[in-house]
């Protein structure tokens, strides 16, 4: 399964992202030949729980649709793009124009507040489940959820396996 050609942009928060969940999902992805490149609100070298620093290649105001997919890293850094009006537009319009989109941990509640989780089947960190249910999902509870081109996962131990989820979904899509 080559997918050299396919692109992902992966949003990590300027702070107290997961680490586990940007790099065990970035190594997924890598690993079957996607090209990734990471976004924040920041342009500098950000560092999640664990201070392992990460290289910023764009802002997030400086994200195009030029991408396969669009993943967001939770943990609770990702807090930020709760009302972050481009992360959300970024959100809608990627699911709008049919591209893949990706949220782990407690991110998927930015989707939620981007007005596209309604109906869908998806997963986030259990103490979250409530807030997702208020977005009209349906929580399944499960390490990674896929509906359609929508990929949400429950937390650091479903990292590797969602970037793996979203990889699939290229080859698929």
């Amino acid at each position: 399964m080559d997918l050299q050609s396919k692109k992902v942009i992966m949003i990590i928060a300027p702070e107290n992202f997961r680490d586990e969940e940007y790099f065990h999902a970035r190594e997924a992805l890598e690993k079957r030949g996607v090209k990734v490149e990471v976004a924040s609100t920041q342009k500098k070298a950000v560092s999640g729980i664990e201070h392992k620093e990460i290289e910023v290649d764009k802002l997030v105001s400086e994200i195009d649709s030029s991408y396969d997919a669009i993943a967001f890293v939770g943990g609770g850094g990702a807090k930020v793009y709760f009302e972050n009006e481009k992360a959300l537009a970024l959100a809608k319009t990627y699911y709008e124009s049919g591209k893949i989109v990706a949220a782990i941990c407690i991110a998927p509640l930015i989707l939620g507040h981007a007005g596209i989780m309604h109906g869908k089947k998806a997963t986030c960190w259990e103490s979250h489940q409530a807030e997702l249910e208020n977005f009209g999902a349906h929580f399944t509870g499960e390490l990674v959820t896929v509906d359609g081109k929508i990929i949400t996962g429950n937390g650091p131990k479903a990292a590797y396996k969602f970037g793996e989820a979203i990889a699939d979904a290229l080859y698929i899509f």
